[in-house]
């Protein structure tokens, strides 16, 4: 009962406005307290657990994406994208999404892949005759795919939590990514087919075409070099995960600085700075959510919470849709990372106890909180992503709904549903089975 108290807590000081790591810590507070837990016991717990090497690519990561996103790669990218289908009717549209894909593999965040292919698109969007809503829902749920197409921060959030193989859950999340890709590239074809007021290029000739596409390519290939690098070093064997993500800092750098020239000392330094006031929110969040998972398994808070769903149906396909229910509204409420922190230790027993694979339940967190990010009323990215075009949330509304109707509720029934969409490339790769 305490255990469910606290999880109210929890949840209460969210909506209220309460930052994260302070929610997490007024939860963990009640429960050492009034559970009577010896404070010496947790709190080595907590360190113990955060002395993890893994842990040290998230800065990295960040740091690495945060170079990216100062660099002015984000345009190269665009513009070989564009080459292939931005003269098609909703082309510039489909360039958005799958830019964002590829920028978001770069960067492995959401809401830098938003600011980066948003501050690039918006204004492409408008010379074309998007409607401002539609564009800004259009990059606010395309950015999203920075935290399916690895590497993803969350994933590693992900794995160390449930003691799962980074590569693993990295690899899950693949397949639901492209998915939702080219679901997002349907319907927003769909929706701006009737348009009478975009503007097409001018169609281009073959050779002119080939001449296009070596001088793009050209500008393009060192920033397309990147992900290859550290996920071919991954996957090969070659480096961990921790160790790839300081290569794709050493990568960065000159690539900023000399390739792209976009980097100055300043951007530097400030990309510096933003990463370490991020890591060490997260550090923070990290350890008290340690502390507060640990807290949640002694009060058996995962079985309290699969008694009573079990309690409303012994079906495991409705128990599995309230839960993604669930995870929806902790997106809704809280970042990614925070989300993923949350949700991990709580649902992951429930998840296996009903058969689910960890790596396959990687890639309905990674879904699930995604949707959560950009379904209103709260929608952190959809918010984000109106402040970034100039457009009002209620120009954005009818866009999202279908995007969310029509792309991410197919590929999360998928994913859940459908297990060897996530696990078939894990299996294939790592020959993890399901």
């Amino acid at each position: 009962m305490l255990s469910v108290i606290a999880l109210c807590i929890l949840v209460a000081t969210l909506i209220i406005g309460v930052p994260v790591p302070f929610a997490f810590l007024a939860s963990t507070t009640f429960l050492m307290f009034f559970a009577d837990y010896d404070p010496s016991f947790l709190l080595p717990f907590g360190f113990s657990r955060m002395s993890n090497s893994v842990l040290l690519a998230i800065p990295l990561f960040i740091i690495a994406g945060g170079l990216i996103n100062r660099g002015h790669i984000g345009d190269k990218l665009v513009d070989f994208v564009d080459l292939f289908v931005g003269r098609l009717k909703g082309g510039i549209g489909v360039v958005t999404v799958i830019s964002c894909a590829v920028f978001g593999s770069i960067t492995g965040s959401a809401a830098a892949t938003l600011s980066g292919i948003g501050a690039i698109m918006f204004p492409k969007l408008k010379k074309a005759g998007y409607p401002q809503g539609h564009s800004a829902a259009l990059i606010a749920n395309a950015s999203v795919l920075g935290l399916l197409i690895p590497p993803s921060a969350i994933m590693i959030l992900y794995a160390w939590i449930g003691n799962q193989s980074v590569l693993a859950a990295f690899l899950a999340t693949v397949v639901p990514g492209i998915i939702l890709a080219v679901l997002l590239c349907a319907v927003n074809v769909i929706l701006v087919r009737n348009n009478k007021n975009l503007v097409l290029e001018d169609p281009i000739d073959l050779k002119t075409f080939q001449k296009l596409f070596i001088k793009r390519s050209a500008k393009a290939m060192p920033a397309l070099v990147m992900p290859f690098l550290i996920l071919g070093g991954i996957y090969g064997g070659v480096v961990t995960p921790t160790e790839a993500a300081a290569l794709g800092v050493l990568y960065a750098i000159p690539v900023g600085f000399w390739v792209y020239r976009g980097l100055t000392i300043r951007s530097f330094l400030q990309a510096i700075l933003d990463a370490a006031i991020t890591t060490g929110v997260i550090m923070v969040m990290l350890y008290t959510v340690m502390i507060l998972s640990r807290l949640y398994i002694m009060e058996d808070l995962p079985g309290t919470i699969m008694a009573f769903l079990t309690s409303v149906s012994d079906n495991p396909i409705l128990i599995l849709l309230m839960i993604n229910v669930f995870m929806i509204i902790i997106g809704m409420l809280m970042d990614d990372a925070s989300a993923v922190l949350l949700a991990t230790p709580i649902l992951l027993p429930l998840a296996v106890e009903l058969g689910v694979s960890p790596i396959q339940f990687a890639a309905i967190v990674g879904v699930n909180l995604g949707m959560g990010n950009i379904t209103p009323p709260t929608a952190p990215l959809l918010y984000l992503g109106g402040q970034l075009g100039g457009a009002k949330i209620n120009q954005m509304m009818k866009p999202t709904l279908c995007m969310i109707a029509f792309a991410w509720l197919p590929t999360l029934l998928i994913v859940t549903y459908v297990p060897q969409v996530s696990l078939w490339l894990p299996n294939l790769v790592l020959g993890i089975g399901g």
